[in-house]
């Protein structure tokens, strides 16, 4: 299976806290589902962590480059992706992750999330 994580989800996977889910963890650890970034949460992790949010302090090129390493695939953001976020509903207000769950619904994605507003949206999305 095809996931694409959501921003939050891609920075514990990161970290060695253990903020992951266990749920997200079981996910990620099967070999049988391939793992997707976007670059729109690369984004959003410089621009949050450059307004000092403290949820955002990781260094958007060593995520990147610790997310290839590890065998993540970058989804690149089309205009199919962004003319899509034109059909949401207006459920949930932030652009990147309304983007992300674009993505997911355009490519087909399961778009595995931590966030209880975005798991509303219909179509493929799994709260975790």
């Amino acid at each position: 299976m095809n996931l694409l994580l959501d921003t939050h989800l891609l920075l514990w996977a990161a970290d060695l806290t253990g903020k992951l889910p266990a749920a997200a963890r079981q996910l990620l650890e099967d070999s049988g589902n391939t793992l997707f970034f976007s670059p729109i949460s690369l984004l959003e992790i410089a621009i949050k962590a450059a307004q000092g949010r403290s949820n955002f302090q990781v260094e958007p090129r060593s995520l990147h480059r610790g997310l290839i390493g590890n065998g993540y695939v970058e989804l690149p953001v089309t205009s199919e992706h962004t003319l899509k976020v034109l059909s949401l509903p207006p459920i949930h207000k932030d652009p990147f992750d309304r983007l992300l769950i674009a993505q997911a619904m355009v490519e087909g994605f399961l778009l595995v999330t931590s966030d209880r507003a975005v798991s509303v949206y219909p179509g493929p999305i799994r709260k975790v």
